[in-house]
């Protein structure tokens, strides 16, 4: 228990893609790259939905929050990773990685429900369009947003330091470009069943519940939306609806593929690659499927722009 506790202390190594050298190189450049249009895009979609009044209402408020949780999200690690992938030090000391860690799974977990959030916002200027402004007043959206930041935080504080703490018998090697929950649970020198089994309750209250809640939704939205007589409206829920089914596929299918076998079961590789993906490739992806097919959004960017000039 002593060397344990000693250890705690040490430096970890993020292995990372050291064992492809001839990839590293590659992957510094694209991610590089990606990491820059993604604080690019995201700043964008905030600084848009705050100077321009036509977009202050509460779609664009959620919006504005999911675009900060991306910065933020891609910021926890993608700096590191790049530092990494740059050099031959590939160490991160134990509180930068209890950090990271934190953030990773607080982020996270907000992000799941504010998707779930988004979700209740389109199903009620759907389903109920008369109502709209009366029932997604500012206090609500405020609440509601407060509300995911408060269970994800409250998540990520009961698993990090469980995780940290877990037996490790000397090991600092992490498997990992990044200080994540299973690759920490990978390196334990005990039996990790009864904390993997707490990780799978705890997802299907943070990551499954929040994606039933969000189908539901979008089946009363569908059935609303067949009513809909009027073409131009019908395209026009989809657009909207279309856009945020796109994210929710892209960020909860990798998410649940992860969260939902935390232990050894799934590929490490495969692990690295799909947390790749939804750190940088999902963030860097969700302001152009906003804007894209958003003529609110794109007439906003016009409008500042021409304001400018």
């Amino acid at each position: 228990m002593d060397g344990t506790n000693e250890s705690t202390q040490e430096n970890f190594v993020l292995l990372g893609f050291s064992d492809r050298p001839h990839l590293e190189r590659i992957l510094f450049v694209v991610i590089l790259i990606a990491y820059l249009l993604t604080l690019v895009g995201n700043t964008t979609i905030i600084l848009v939905s705050r100077l321009d009044p036509h977009l202050h209402t509460p779609m664009y408020f959620f919006l504005a929050h999911l675009s900060f949780l991306d910065l933020s999200f891609t910021t926890s690690s993608i700096p590191q990773l790049l530092y990494n992938l740059n050099g031959h030090d590939k160490t991160i000391s134990y509180t930068g990685c209890a950090i990271q860690l934190f953030l990773f799974l607080g982020l996270g977990g907000v992000e799941c429900l504010l998707l779930a959030v988004m979700a209740y916002d389109r199903f009620v200027a759907v389903c109920k369009p008369l109502h709209y402004t009366v029932i997604m007043n500012p206090r609500l959206c405020l609440g509601l947003v407060l509300v995911a930041w408060g269970c994800g935080v409250a998540n990520s504080l009961a698993m990090s330091p469980v995780t940290l703490l877990l037996p490790r018998c000397g090991r600092r090697s992490v498997d990992h470009f990044l200080c994540e929950m299973p690759a920490l649970i990978r390196m334990a020198c005990v039996n990790t069943a009864a904390i993997e089994g707490t990780v799978f309750v705890l997802a299907v209250g943070i990551v499954l519940s929040p994606l039933v809640f969000i189908l539901g939704s979008y089946g009363y939205i569908v059935r609303a939306v067949l009513l809909i007589e009027s073409a131009s409206g019908r395209q026009k829920v989809f657009n909207t609806c279309g856009s945020h089914l796109t994210v929710v596929s892209l960020f909860y299918g990798n998410i649940i593929y992860m969260y939902m076998q935390p232990g050894n079961s799934s590929s490490q590789d495969q692990g690295k690659f799909l947390t790749l993906f939804y750190n940088i490739v999902t963030p860097l992806l969700n302001p152009l499927i906003y804007t894209l097919r958003n003529k609110e959004v794109k007439g906003a960017l016009r409008r500042l722009l021409l304001c400018n000039r």
